[in-house]
């Protein structure tokens, strides 16, 4: 394992509502000196949670909502922000009512994703739920939710839907469906 660079200095050089761009001077093993521009979390750092909710042994529960990002109305998974004191299970739990209107009995944390940890600090817990029930909470969302389904026996043509585009959101079907296959919930 290469021996991380030395960090020079480091000063927030912009920030908004949501993010702050931190830029960071370092110095590689080598001797080269860059300068390294990341987005850092607003401060809250309570992190945040993408949900795989299994509706039934094939088909896994799907959102449509509008994002900022790509001025588009895309299809995803429940996800949102973990609140202070919350842990990941039972923030996923309460996305899920806010966002689709199920709850889940059974929930398993899968793993920790990164959006593009080049630029970003930012990581999001993924946690599969199973066993739902319908159940609605109030969520912060500007206007409700279309709620949608993918049969996880057809993601290879999920990637032509145009509305879907997060690589996180596939990564975590394909991860809940091998796991799913491998307990011998879901034949492939």
């Amino acid at each position: 394992m290469q021996q991380k660079p030395t960090v020079l200095s480091r000063e927030i050089v912009a920030s908004s509502r949501l993010f702050r761009v931190e830029e960071v001077q370092l110095r590689f093993s080598n001797g080269v000196e860059r300068t390294y521009e990341r987005l850092v979390g607003s401060g809250s750092g309570y992190g945040a949670v993408m949900i795989v909710a299994m509706l039934d042994a094939d088909h896994a529960v799907l959102v449509e909502e509008y994002c900022g990002g790509t001025d588009q109305y895309e299809l995803s998974l429940p996800k949102g922000l973990i609140e202070p004191g919350e842990d990941v299970l039972a923030a996923a739990n309460r996305e899920l009512k806010e966002e689709a209107g199920y709850g889940a009995r059974t929930l398993v944390h899968l793993t920790e994703l990164s959006l593009s940890p080049g630029y970003m600090s930012q990581k999001i817990q993924v946690v599969l739920a199973t066993d739902l029930y319908e159940e609605t909470l109030p969520g912060d969302e500007p206007e409700p939710m279309r709620v949608d389904k993918v049969n996880l026996r057809e993601l290879s043509s999920l990637v032509q839907n145009p509305q879907f585009t997060e690589g996180r959101a596939l990564a975590a079907l394909y991860l809940a469906r091998d796991l799913l296959a491998e307990r011998g919930d879901f034949l492939p």
